[in-house]
């Protein structure tokens, strides 16, 4: 962890990337004027408030990002957080293809760190839908032959269930989605999540 200084983890980090080397010092600038804690979490930079984790930097093929963990909660007056797909309930990001996007609206970003700061600090908590997506016909057929596996995947946190269905459910075909099914079968019999 490191507040004011630099932490080496977080230089290290910046310069294994082959692009956004540049983006990725002037994020960083940026986010460390707001008096955040630097600390390394899923391998990029991560920005603290009192422990919370507020605004990760990364970078992706055709895009760097700020990603504000509380992003659905954030005032949006530029219009800039993006939902990165549908099935994502809290973060938002900001994403940047040049140097220049983040030069020109240093003070825009910083204030959109500020209001995250802000998120935090009034303990405002995103509400998360726990609906779970529909069960495709194959687990059903599954989980009716074997009252071991029904039951295990019954005995699965709500957020590992419904990880199992969108991957079961994400597969066109029937003979996927069974494969997938099978596959996976060990890991709910065990009480693991998808990415466990």
């Amino acid at each position: 962890m490191s507040q004011g200084g630099d932490n080496p983890e977080v230089d290290a980090i910046i310069a294994r990337y082959t692009r956004w080397v540049e983006e990725m010092r002037a994020l960083r600038a940026i986010v460390r004027e707001c008096r955040l804690v630097e600390e390394v979490k899923w391998g990029q930079p991560c920005y603290a408030f009192e422990g919370a984790n507020v605004v990760l930097i990364h970078g992706f093929k055709d895009y760097c990002a700020l990603l504000f963990f509380k992003g659905a909660l954030m005032r949006d007056p530029e219009t800039l957080l993006i939902r990165q797909t549908e099935n994502v309930q809290s973060s938002r990001q900001i994403r940047f293809t040049g140097l220049s996007e983040i030069v020109d609206r240093r003070a825009v970003l910083k204030a959109y760190v500020e209001d995250a700061i802000a998120v935090e600090k009034a303990g405002l908590k995103v509400e998360k839908k726990t609906a779970e997506s529909p069960y495709p016909d194959e687990l059903h057929a599954r989980l009716a032959a074997s009252a071991e596996l029904k039951a295990a995947f019954a005995a699965l946190t709500p957020g590992r269930r419904r990880a199992y269905l969108l991957h079961f459910g994400a597969a066109k075909q029937a003979k996927t989605r069974e494969a997938r099914i099978e596959k996976c079968a060990p890991q709910i019999l065990a009480g693991k999540g998808l990415d466990d």
